[in-house]
């Protein structure tokens, strides 16, 4: 519209974390208020609000299927309509846009690292940014927004949840590899806690990129102009 192309930012989650998060959250919200869901859901029948997860996912309910699942994707792909279609051609156009337009997709599992990264990138902006996440007060705030009566569904229904989702998994796990590239890149040395075991019925991640980068390929501070000039 001939501004100054904004810079572009976002962050992005485990895809079936994400989506029963929404599915119990959409139900039954979270610690601000026993009604803070029902403002989103005002009209849901109760014999849908009381769904088992297992039985939406199992026996194909809308919710828990195809295209209602492909969510990340159509978001960074565009306003293309086959960005809505579930395949490798949204799924390459999403990968391009990445590359081309943000400055930054990190991941919500290392939100403390995703963090530091904006503040070197956008000091005017996120400065102590860390140390204001990490404020007593703005803990308490968060651990309100917590989902509640979330459950666990079956290995049996995560399994059919990753198959109809393994596009979606293959965005996460490129924008994760491409964040854990820039941490490198930057020397940046994690502060998140030590993760904990990866639940069984989660499906191990590819094995990611671990070459070191080359220093002499790219100067720091010219790769932030270049993406400030896109």
């Amino acid at each position: 519209f001939g501004g100054d192309q904004p810079v572009y930012i976002n962050i992005i989650r485990d895809p079936v974390s994400r989506f029963l998060s929404n599915y119990f959250f959409r139900r039954f919200g979270d610690w601000r208020g026993e009604q803070n869901h029902m403002i989103r859901t005002p009209n849901m029948r109760q014999e849908e609000r009381y769904l088992d997860i297992n039985v939406c996912i199992l026996e194909n309910y809308p919710e828990c299927s195809n295209p209602r699942l492909f969510y990340i994707i159509p978001y960074f792909c565009g306003q293309h309509p086959r960005c809505r279609e579930p395949g490798e051609w949204a799924l390459e156009r999403a990968k391009l846009n990445v590359n081309e337009n943000f400055l930054l997709v990190g991941i919500l599992e290392e939100l403390e690292d995703v963090l530091l990264l904006l503040e070197r990138f956008l000091p005017h902006y996120f400065k102590d940014v860390l140390s204001i996440y990490k404020n007593p007060e703005h803990r308490k705030l968060g651990n309100l927004t917590v989902t509640v009566k979330k459950t666990v569904p079956s290995p049996e229904a995560i399994q059919i949840l990753y198959q109809r989702m393994r596009y979606e998994y293959e965005f996460y796990y490129y924008v994760k590899e491409q964040f854990h590239l820039l941490k490198r890149k930057f020397g940046l040395k994690s502060h998140n806690r030590k993760p904990s075991p990866r639940p069984e019925f989660f499906i191990p991640s590819p094995l990611e990129t671990e070459e070191p980068i080359n220093d002499e390929e790219e100067d720091d501070e010219k790769w932030l102009e270049d993406i400030y000039k896109r």
